[in-house]
């Protein structure tokens, strides 16, 4: 079904070679700031500002903690299945037009942030605490930034741009 090789030689064409560049960076960009946050933060809360904490929760879950279990069988089965998620998204990129490809890099870029630490510390790391007074929104990390943006702006690229007739 999904041909790794196949994949790999359709990202490293000069076509897409660009938005190889793009998924890298914010790969990287999760990467970086993850290990700081792991590194820094761990035990504390530090307060940036009335509305801004920085506080290490560890999401088993996916998106905003849904789905958060304590069960070793749930957590592989949700790691195999964004897997699964990734490598659709992946296949479905090399279909699309270019401007396309740019939102399907910020979404993959991000994924696979998140999916690296899912393999790698078994479970998220998310550290971006918005709240007001009482009021915490869901605990989340640059990843989730890239995939939201990128969910929102193929959502409004309709809206956006003129389908060619």
């Amino acid at each position: 079904m999904f041909d790794l090789k196949e994949i790999k030689n359709k990202f490293l064409s000069k076509e897409n070679f660009y938005f190889l560049i793009i998924i890298l960076i914010l790969f990287f960009l999760d990467r970086y700031l993850k290990f700081n946050i792991i590194n820094n933060f761990s035990d504390s809360v530090y307060y940036i500002n009335d509305f801004i904490n920085v506080d290490l929760v560890w999401n088993t879950g996916i998106g905003f903690g849904l789905f958060s279990s304590g069960s070793t069988l749930i957590y592989n089965i949700i790691t195999f299945i964004i897997g699964i998620v990734i490598l659709i998204l992946i296949s479905i990129f090399f279909k699309l037009e270019n401007y396309e490809k740019i939102i399907f890099s910020i979404i993959i870029g991000g994924a696979l942030g998140n999916f690296y630490d899912r393999l790698v510390f078994k479970g998220v790391p998310d550290f971006i605490d918005i709240h007001y007074g009482n009021f915490h929104w869901f605990t989340f990390n640059l990843a989730d930034i890239f995939i939201t943006i990128g969910i929102i702006a193929f959502l409004l690229k309709d809206f956006l741009i003129k389908k060619k007739k």
